[in-house]
């Protein structure tokens, strides 16, 4: 098989160029502060949308760390700082083959991820020493339910 240089660049060069979107959908969760200035988890995930075809990405805002799966990432932002720590990177697992080393697709952070979630993947779900107690979150989590209740009211007397 013969390859034009030049289209092969210009397909990879495209191919790189859509990271972005993580950088992006992180620091929209980000500034939106979820739970105000304490440190929390997002969780992205696909999910197949109702036509059985197509897939979206969800991007969740947590306190906790959720269990490994594939087809998904977790990272821990630092509102307030510019820090985000990646936990993992895992796509689909028929895709785990064009990560490898040498193929466009490489990539160091999706290699130890998978690596992790076949050999160790007590430690990838395993708690932070930097998480928040229960204690803490279930505060956090009554203060949001309460301001949510409290608007909603507010929004039912506001109707005209």
């Amino acid at each position: 098989m013969q390859l034009n240089f030049w289209e092969t660049h210009d397909r990879y060069k495209a191919f790189t160029k859509k990271q972005f979107d993580i950088d992006e959908c992180c620091q929209d969760l980000i500034d939106k502060r979820p739970f105000g200035n304490y440190p929390f988890y997002i969780f992205a995930h696909a999910r197949t949308e109702d036509d059985g075809v197509k897939k979206r990405l969800i991007w969740q805002p947590r306190l906790t760390k959720p269990k490994p799966q594939t087809n998904s990432m977790l990272f821990k932002a630092y509102p307030g700082t510019d820090q985000v720590k990646i936990f993992w990177m895992l796509p689909a697992r028929e895709l785990w083959p064009s990560f490898q080393l040498g193929k466009m697709a490489h990539n160091k952070t999706i290699l130890d991820s998978i690596y992790d979630f076949q050999h160790n993947r007590e430690k990838m779900a395993a708690k932070e020493d930097d998480d928040l107690s229960d204690e803490v979150i279930n505060r956090i989590y009554e203060e949001l339910a309460k301001e949510a209740k409290i608007k909603n009211s507010k929004s039912q007397y506001i109707k005209i």
